[in-house]
Order: C-alpha cells, then sequence, then structure tokens
C-alpha cells in the first residue's frame, strides 16, 4: 500500500465536533480537509471555504470523491447509515462516538467493514491523548498493584430548547450517549468488559436520561462507578484505585488535563497539563497511522470492544426504560 503521508480527509456533517476537528487538524498536523458534505451546498461552501475544501451538496457526492477517509461528524442517529455509505463506496471511515444508537446498528457497520477490509475506528478521541496513554502505562508498570475500582462522572448544563437534540427522543437524545459515554468507555479501558451493569435515572419531561448513574461489576471482582447528566455541570473527574496507589484526573478528564500518582506511602507525583490544541487530532493521527500499515481496526479500542461498549449502553438503556422510536 502506497504511504499516505498527508490524509485527505472528506468531512460528512458540518457541525461543532466537525469544525473543531478540521481546525485542531490543520493547525497542528500537516492532514489535508479536502471536502466537506452537507445536505445544503451553502453549508457546505461555508465550511469548505477556509480549507479551499471541495464543497458537497450531499453525502453521496462526498463519498465518490477522491479522499483517502471519510470522518463522519453526523448526530448518532444518522452514524449507521453514513458510516455504510462511506464504507460501500470503498473508503475507510474513523465515526464520532457514541459509534451509533445501539448495537444492532454498530454490528452492521462493523460487518460492512470486515466484508470489504476497510478500516473502521471510533472517534473516541480520548484514547488517544497522552495522559490516557500515560495511565495505561502506569498500570501496566504495575504501579497501581491490582485495580479495585474506577470512578468516573461527565456532566455538562445542556437544558431545553437550546440544546434541543439532547432532548428529542428521535435523534437519540439523553445524558448517556452523548456524555455518558466517556466515563463508560474510560471504565472499559481500564477494567475491560463487565459481567454485569446495575443502572438508575431520571428522565427529563421528553422522556430521555436527564441523569443516569450505574454500577459495572468485572470478572476480577472490581466495580466502576459512573455517572452522567445534561442537567449541571459537574467536577468530570476520575479516579483510578488500587492496592498501591491511586491515580486523580482532574476536570474535565477525557480532555487533556494534569492527573496525579499518589502511592500508599503518600508519595505524590504530578503530571502536568503540557499540551497545545483541543487533542481531536490525535485519534486521526493515529487513524493515518493505521491506513499506512494496511490496518483494518484501532489496537487501543478495537471494534469487538466498541461493540461490547454499544451493548453495555443498550443494557443500561433497558434498565432505565429508554427506548428509541427507530428500535
Amino acid at each position: 500500500m502506497k504511504p499516505r503521508p498527508n490524509i485527505r480527509w472528506g468531512i460528512i456533517g458540518t457541525g461543532g465536533i466537525a469544525r473543531t476537528f478540521a481546525k485542531d487538524l490543520t493547525e497542528f498536523t500537516d492532514h489535508q480537509i479536502a471536502a466537506v458534505g452537507s445536505r445544503t451546498r451553502e453549508k457546505a461552501e461555508t465550511f469548505a471555504r477556509p480549507y479551499s475544501a471541495h464543497a458537497c451538496a450531499s453525502y453521496e457526492e462526498l463519498v465518490a470523491t477522491d479522499v483517502d477517509a471519510i470522518y463522519v461528524a453526523t448526530p448518532h442517529t444518522l452514524h449507521a447509515s453514513n458510516t455504510i455509505l462511506a464504507l460501500e463506496a470503498g473508503k475507510p471511515v474513523l465515526v464520532e462516538k457514541p459509534f451509533a444508537i445501539n448495537a444492532i446498528e454498530a454490528k452492521a457497520m462493523i460487518d460492512c467493514a470486515r466484508s470489504r477490509n476497510l478500516l473502521l475506528m471510533e472517534a473516541m478521541w480520548s484514547r488517544y491523548l497522552p495522559h490516557y496513554k500515560k495511565i495505561r502505562e502506569l498500570i501496566a508498570d504495575g504501579e497501581l498493584g491490582e485495580v479495585i475500582e474506577v470512578i468516573a462522572e461527565h456532566g455538562q448544563p445542556l437544558p431545553y430548547p437550546k440544546y434541543l437534540r439532547l432532548h428529542e427522543p428521535e435523534l437519540g437524545g439523553g445524558a448517556l450517549l452523548d456524555l455518558g459515554i466517556y466515563p463508560l468507555s474510560f471504565a472499559f479501558m481500564i477494567l475491560g468488559n463487565p459481567e454485569s451493569v446495575k443502572a438508575v435515572s431520571r428522565p427529563t419531561a421528553s422522556g430521555v436520561d436527564a441523569t443516569t448513574s450505574a454500577v459495572l461489576k468485572f470478572a476480577q471482582g472490581s466495580q466502576a462507578l459512573i455517572n452522567t447528566t445534561l442537567e449541571v455541570k459537574t467536577p468530570c473527574t476520575a479516579v483510578i484505585i488500587g492496592t498501591k496507589a491511586r491515580i486523580e484526573i482532574d476536570g474535565d478528564f477525557y480532555t487533556p488535563t494534569s492527573m496525579r500518582l499518589i502511592r500508599s506511602d503518600k508519595t505524590i507525583i504530578e503530571f502536568p497539563r503540557k499540551y497545545e490544541g483541543h487533542g481531536l487530532r490525535e485519534q486521526a493521527l493515529y487513524f493515518g497511522e493505521l491506513l499506512n500499515n494496511g490496518k483494518t481496526e484501532s489496537d487501543l479500542l478495537g471494534l469487538n470492544e466498541t461493540l461490547a461498549i454499544m451493548s453495555c449502553m443498550d443494557e443500561i438503556r433497558s434498565q432505565i426504560g429508554l427506548k428509541y422510536p427507530s428500535e
């Protein structure tokens, strides 16, 4: 396979996350925004102009353009259809989290990618940040001993009607899929796939989850406590507690931030934030390496794990009685 030193991206969607991705990518890497697709040419042209990118008035037009990869940045109710559209056009895909609405959609996306031997990766950008890498190293080196508990939470004030999409069942609204994916994916990274989960929730007036908390139990006896809410801003911190030490991650734990290792003898090692930019570029750089090496999924968040996370969210939604109209 011919190396692609400067990945030429086609972006499906022109919302906030797409703008942040494009800005971080073009300011700090040699990757290029080559094409942008929207449902209207006007929106596509407005987005594409600063990058001298090709503006496409439909997603079908975008996936047919000459780009190396597609970044799917639409609302998650469209992730499955947009991803499969791109894959069927022969394009590798980086798709925003949550990967899909449910495990059924996720499996269809994964099956499509595997049948075509194409790279598909969930854009859980936190997994690729430097402090997450350091966390994995500290655990692998035995600094924490046996991990007993993970505690992580994510809350943002996202009121109705300003954040209409997050309150609409038809659009896959609620705290869990948009915000809870961060602490849940973090727990999976540290402890693996849980053997059971118990969840409680409080609904919004529209019936999606306003606040959801869950306890995850793992085969080795460890537990994870996660909480998410769209009602208020919470500290957005995380703690990993082991028999020899703990790691405290400052807010917002899923973004480039500071943290510390606190040993049982009260020794503290600080890891200050030393990072420029937003951080969305790290997943794109990693994706580019995978593409150049002919790989079809991430070594840091494989498709089986992505599917397991979606299945866990399905179970949580089942327990709290949250079902979307499309299901």
